[in-house]
């Protein structure tokens, strides 16, 4: 039987494709929750529209993409018992306590407060009101740091025994694989590159809401439309940025946790054959390289050594070098421990590109919208003045630098999802031939009783189940992102429940609070 259709190779496809594609969803769940959070205190504190309107704009967004987010995520699970029942058995005392942990504490939070969240707009005073989604929010990064402590517990296993009765890994110490560095890095790092992924996507679509605003003559523009959109385009900004810039920190962080931990991923990732000292950063190579490191365009001299150890001169050993230390150490010279080189090589320099693409949009944006959007007019036609969108001077070339500035806006919306992507291909593919490194291996992982037609069955059934949701989604996404709900004017709350600071005036149940309609159904929220 050919290798490439071995029950294996088909289960690592089918956990990848599903992986992958769920975990479009996850930052953008994970930064959204707080950035609509953040716009309704914004609105909850000042009374100001603009808030508002924000606020449900992108908690529609919000909305859709969490409910997608869940159902994806709902097949990972069954993908454990299904294709990896040998790796459950092996790591199920230790992997299942996170897990459980995210199920029982996190998804709490979310589950119970996103409803009061959607049905509450008119029942819950403001403050409460925004409360709501800001323990949706807590519930994401919950959710986000207990799944990424059980995945670091693969990178890098703490806290465990074998039982040598049956072979399985034991929890001895749930702290340790909580808050082993690991864990702390590889949080950090995610959340950081999660929130620059929302940041972009809020820019991407603000960005084209008033670049359509832009080419509307100013008598037929919507203020309501384009002051939401203003302030979102800046939030988002001032997030890509702060967090752009935590990403390639975190990112540094985690490289030297990497190579201390798996010394072969990171040689991988730079194809770096041969020890070298120092050892320079391929930023772009020509050829094979999974044949040598021998044809490089263009290297950062000694930055490689810098990500591994913090050091401009130090040592990097290769990948030749390292496996043979790894034959060693796990007494097996017939196995073959290094990873898919040309993945792991370009995986790793996608997810840095479009990752750092979303930020460097960010600054320049920051400077270019460092005034008041409104400040001159951009052009005339006979005595008519169009206010202009983006300071620039009204020259050709500011014009064409102001236009590609807007069109760069857009598109980075999609660079983080990229970059996500290719960041998580990295991290699990790097780490082969290891599902738990240095103690389970990935061929050892496989649901032993399944064939190759159940896996090739299952992998068809999924690519196209998944393939019709992403339909779904994007057309979701498109229909609603194109109208910004200006028309809807904030919720008046009942003044029986109306809390201190909740604002005044009298609510839906009429003078002084006497609740005339008292079969009135809770309002969804959208």
């Amino acid at each position: 039987m050919d290798i490439a259709l071995a029950p294996e190779t088909l289960a690592r496809w089918q956990f990848g494709i599903t992986t992958v594609y769920h975990f479009l969803f996850v930052p953008l769940t994970i930064s959204l929750a707080a950035l609509v959070a953040g716009l309704e205190t914004a609105w909850v504190r000042t009374g100001k529209v603009k808030y508002f309107h924000a606020t449900k704009f992108w908690g529609k967004l919000f909305l859709i993409n969490i409910a997608m987010g869940v159902v994806t995520g709902i097949v990972q699970e069954f993908q454990f018992g299904m294709n990896w029942s040998d790796y459950s058995r092996f790591v199920g005392d230790v992997f299942g306590a996170p897990l459980a942990m995210e199920a029982l504490i996190a998804f709490f939070f979310e589950s119970t407060f996103i409803g009061l969240w959607i049905f509450g707009w008119d029942k819950l005073p403001k403050k409460l009101h925004a409360a709501c989604m800001w323990m949706v929010a807590l519930g994401t990064v919950l959710s986000a740091y207990f799944i990424l402590a059980a995945n670091s517990w693969m990178q890098h296993p703490v806290g465990y025994r074998i039982n040598e009765a049956n072979g399985r890994a034991e929890l001895t110490d749930i702290a340790a694989v909580l808050f082993q560095n690991t864990t702390l890095v590889v949080v950090f790092h995610t959340l950081t590159a999660a929130f620059l992924t929302g940041a972009a996507f809020m820019v991407g679509i603000s960005a084209f809401h008033l670049l359509r605003a832009r080419r509307t003559p100013a008598a037929e523009r919507d203020g309501r439309k384009i002051a939401a959109m203003r302030t979102s385009l800046r939030l988002g900004l001032v997030v890509a940025t702060v967090f752009g810039l935590g990403t390639a920190l975190s990112g540094d962080s985690l490289s030297k946790v990497m190579f201390e931990q798996q010394p072969m991923k990171m040689a991988a990732a730079e194809a770096l054959w041969e020890t070298e000292s120092p050892a320079p950063f391929s930023v772009f190579a020509y050829g094979d390289v999974d044949k040598g490191h021998n044809t490089v365009a263009i290297e950062i001299p000694g930055l490689l050594s810098y990500l591994a150890n913090g050091d401009l001169d130090s040592e990097v050993p290769g990948i030749n070098d390292t496996e043979a230390q790894l034959k060693e150490q796990f007494g097996d010279t017939a196995a073959d421990y290094k990873p898919i080189i040309p993945v792991t090589y370009w995986g790793f320099r996608w997810m840095i590109g479009f990752g750092m693409a979303s930020f460097a949009v960010a600054v320049a944006g920051l400077w270019l919208t460092r005034k008041r959007f409104w400040v001159a007019p951009e052009k005339r036609t006979g005595s008519e003045e169009v206010p202009r969108l983006m300071l620039t001077r009204n020259t050709e070339l500011g014009e064409f630098l102001t236009t590609w500035a807007w069109r760069a806006a857009v598109l980075t919306l999609g660079f983080p999802l990229i970059a996500n992507s290719w960041g998580w291909i990295f991290t699990e593919m790097g780490r082969q031939p290891w599902s738990v490194y240095g103690l389970f291996t990935t061929a050892d992982s496989v649901s032993p009783g399944v064939t190759q037609a159940e896996v090739l069955t299952s992998l068809i059934v999924f690519t196209l189940l998944y393939g019709i949701l992403a339909v779904v989604e994007v057309r979701l996404l498109v229909k609603y992102a194109q109208t910004v709900p200006v028309h809807e004017e904030p919720p008046a709350v009942d003044p029986t429940l109306r809390g201190p600071g909740s604002g005044g005036g009298t609510g839906a149940g009429g003078v002084d609070g006497a609740d005339t309609d008292a079969d009135k159904p809770l309002v969804f929220a959208y």
